[in-house]
C-alpha cells in the first residue's frame, strides 16, 4: 500500500460470489467440511465450477490447508495460495490479496475462505492458553502477567481511556449493541434473530472487563464463509451483477502491537484504520459522505466508535451519537454482535447482498460499500460499488 499516493488496484476485479454454511454453536463437523461447504455454496453462487478455481486465500489461523480445500471442492491446478496474518485484521486484505493476484493475471478466479468451530471447539475468548517462545510472544509477556489475558481486557485499557477523554459513560457503547442487534432481529440468518435488544438491556448485562458488559462483545460461532473474486470483465458474464472492489487497503500504525498498542501517545484512536481509511478514499475518490452502507469489524463495540471518527463520519467523541442518530445504516445483517463472528468475512459478503439488492435489511438505492477487518491489529478494508 502506498502511503503517499493514490493505486491503480481499483476497478480491475469485482466479487462475484458469496457462499456460507449456517452459523451454529455447535457445528458437529470440521473445520475442513466446514470450509468446503462455505466454498462450493459461493461457487454456486457465482456460476462457476470447482475447475474454474486456480487461486485461494485465506487466514493464517484458519487450520484447513489450501491445497486441502482444493482436494475436498475437487479443483484442478492453482497457480495463487496465499495466507494473511493478524486474525480478524485480515478479512479484507484476502480479498485485496485476490484482487492483486487477478489483476497482475497471476489467477483468473481466485476464492477466499474461513471457517471455524469457535464456540465448539477453540474460543478465542478464553484468552491466551499456552505461548510458545516468540517475539510475538514476547509482546504480550509485558501484560499477561497482570491479569490482561483475553482480547475483551486488552480492549477495556483503551476503551477506558475514551470514556475518560471525551467525558461519556458505557452508555455511549450500547448504541452499537442496539444498532446491531435491531438489524440481527429482522435477519433470518443470524443468530439473534428475533431478539432485539434496548439500552435498558446492554446496561444490565454483566461486566466482563470494565467498563466492557457482556453485550459489548462479539459472538462465538460455528461456521464457514467464501467470496469469489475474478476480472470485472468475466463477473460481468456471470449471473450474479458484480461487486466491483473500487479500492482495497491494509494498514499498520506506528507502535502497532496485537490488540495491546498501550505505549502508543493517545489511546483514543485506532491508526492502523487511518492508514486503511487514506488509502480508501485516495483509491476510490470517494468520502465519507458518498457511502450508502458500513459494515465496520464489531469484535467489540468502543472499536466501532473509533473506526467511525477514524474514517471521519464525526468528529473525536462524537461517534456514540452518529451511531444513536442512525446517520449511517451500520451493519445491516446484524454485525458479529447479531449475526455471527466469521472473523468479518460475513460482513464483506453482507456488503455484496447490499450491492446486489438481496439483502434481508436491504438499504434502497445502496450503490457504495464500506467494509472494515479487525482493529487494534495490523487490518485492512474495502470500497465495494456496485458496477456501472
Amino acid at each position: 500500500m502506498s502511503l503517499r499516493g493514490r493505486d491503480t488496484l481499483g476497478g480491475r476485479a469485482a466479487i462475484a460470489g458469496i457462499g456460507a454454511t449456517a452459523f451454529s454453536k455447535d457445528s458437529g463437523r470440521s473445520e475442513l467440511r466446514l470450509a468446503a461447504e462455505a466454498v462450493r455454496a459461493a461457487l454456486d453462487d457465482a456460476g462457476l465450477a470447482p475447475a474454474d478455481v486456480d487461486g485461494l486465500v485465506t487466514f493464517t489461523m484458519d487450520t484447513s490447508p489450501e491445497i486441502t480445500v482444493a482436494q475436498a471442492c475437487g479443483m484442478g491446478e492453482l497457480s495463487f495460495f496465499s495466507r494473511v496474518h493478524y486474525g480478524g485484521g485480515a478479512a479484507c486484505a484476502t480479498v485485496q490479496q485476490a484482487a492483486l493476484a487477478v489483476a497482475t493475471g497471476v489467477a483468473e478466479v481466485v476464492v477466499c475462505y474461513r471457517a471455524f468451530n469457535e464456540r465448539s471447539g477453540r474460543r478465542f475468548g478464553a484468552g491466551v492458553q499456552h505461548r510458545e517462545p516468540s517475539a510475538e510472544g514476547a509482546a504480550l509477556g509485558w501484560m499477561l502477567p497482570f491479569g490482561l489475558l483475553t482480547p475483551a481486557s486488552w480492549v477495556a485499557m483503551a476503551a477506558r481511556r475514551y470514556l475518560h477523554a471525551y467525558g461519556l459513560t458505557p452508555e455511549a457503547f450500547g448504541h452499537v449493541a442496539v444498532v446491531d442487534r435491531a438489524y440481527a432481529a429482522t435477519n433470518p440468518a443470524a443468530y439473534f434473530h428475533g431478539r432485539p435488544i434496548t439500552l435498558a438491556d446492554h446496561a444490565a448485562s454483566r461486566w466482563i472487563a470494565e467498563p466492557l458488559r457482556l453485550l459489548d462483545c462479539c459472538q462465538e460461532t460455528d461456521g464457514g464463509q467464501a467470496l469469489v473474486v475474478t476480472s470485472l470483465e468475466r463477473a460481468r458474464d456471470l449471473p450474479r451483477p458484480p461487486a466491483v472492489i473500487a479500492a482495497a487497503a491494509q494498514g499498520a500504525g506506528r507502535a502497532q502491537e496485537q490488540m495491546t498498542s498501550f505505549y502508543r501517545d493517545d489511546l483514543t484512536g485506532l491508526p492502523e484504520t487511518g492508514a486503511v481509511a487514506r488509502q480508501l478514499w485516495r483509491t476510490s475518490g470517494f468520502g465519507p459522505d458518498a457511502v450508502d452502507v458500513g459494515i465496520l469489524y464489531d469484535h467489540f463495540t468502543p472499536f466501532v466508535l473509533m473506526q467511525l471518527e477514524e474514517f471521519g463520519f464525526c468528529g473525536r467523541g462524537e461517534a456514540a451519537d452518529f451511531v444513536a442518530e442512525r446517520r449511517l445504516p451500520l451493519n445491516t445483517h446484524g454485525g458479529q454482535l447479531g449475526e455471527a463472528y466469521l472473523h468479518g468475512m460475513n460482513g464483506i459478503a453482507e456488503a455484496v447482498r447490499q450491492l446486489r439488492g438481496t439483502a434481508a435489511n436491504q438499504v434502497p438505492g445502496a450503490a457504495r460499500t464500506l467494509v472494515t477487518a479487525g482493529t487494534g491489529v495490523p487490518t485492512s478494508g474495502l470500497v465495494l460499488t456496485a458496477d456501472g
